[in-house]
């Protein structure tokens, strides 16, 4: 593990972070970088956890493959520092580990984040939702963009208009057209999902991607799910943001 000072530090994760958002990713790469350095310290260790994520319920999916580490750590409970250890996820790439988070995001209790306009707010809203118990963490994040000015990376990632239309492609052919709401992509999830050879339904409130229920909106008739949720019910399938084409496209998918 190489020692990387903080500006080497940054500008090796940036093009990473910068590529997750215009991906789909509800992250400012701002907020990503100054995250990854307040829970790092600049380290980017093996396990590519850069993001204190830890194995939680364990299951695997596209990006996390079930790998963990034993790491200290601590957190601030009724206001008193208690040091601790954990299982962490760990993962094969960066990529991966920004992916994972990004799937993370999508849980109820982080709609503050998902739907925060400004890198300020977006840091508070990480406190709020309870992503980390230091009381302080969401201005340790807004001290780290504004020393080493993170803001810059925000401005290479335009993002879609909300309701733009997007096309959707599986193997390089479209296959459906999503809308951009609360600054994701969502999908018609039968559509979608039977290009993907998953098995969709519904169990009365929500469209379920091999048995596993997904977050739904109903727009008409059709139930669309967020493009990340549905995808990582693939063992195979990535998705990426075409800014080029205001594509979303999804490869890897067996014919």
């Amino acid at each position: 593990m190489a020692k990387l000072s903080k500006k080497q530090f940054i500008e090796a994760l940036a093009p990473i972070a910068v590529r997750t958002r215009q991906e789909g990713s509800p992250l400012f790469p701002s907020v990503r970088l100054a995250q990854n350095l307040l829970e790092t310290g600049g380290v980017i260790h093996p396990w590519n956890n850069l993001g204190g994520i830890k194995v939680g319920s364990g299951k695997a999916n596209a990006y996390w493959h079930g790998q963990w580490v034993t790491k200290g750590t601590w957190e601030v409970e009724n206001g008193t520092r208690t040091d601790t250890s954990a299982l962490f996820r760990a993962y094969d790439s960066v990529y991966d580990f920004y992916k994972d988070q990004d799937l993370l995001f999508q849980l109820p209790r982080y709609e503050r984040v998902r739907n925060a306009q400004t890198p300020s707010q977006q840091a508070e809203a990480l406190r709020l939702s309870g992503y980390a118990t230091d009381p302080q963490y969401g201005a340790k994040i807004i001290s780290i963009i504004q020393t080493y000015r993170l803001t810059q990376y925000d401005k290479l990632t335009p993002s879609p208009s909300e309701n733009e239309p997007i096309a959707i492609t599986v193997n390089g052919v479209q296959a459906a057209e999503g809308q951009v709401i609360d600054n994701q992509t969502w999908v018609p999830a039968r559509v979608v999902g039977e290009a993907l050879h998953i098995r969709i339904g519904w169990n009365g409130k929500e469209v379920t991607a091999n048995g596993k229920p997904l977050t739904t909106r109903l727009i008409g008739n059709t139930g669309y799910v967020p493009v990340r949720e549905l995808v990582a019910a693939s063992v195979s399938a990535k998705v990426a943001w075409n800014k080029d084409a205001k594509s979303v496209d999804i490869t890897g998918v067996p014919e």
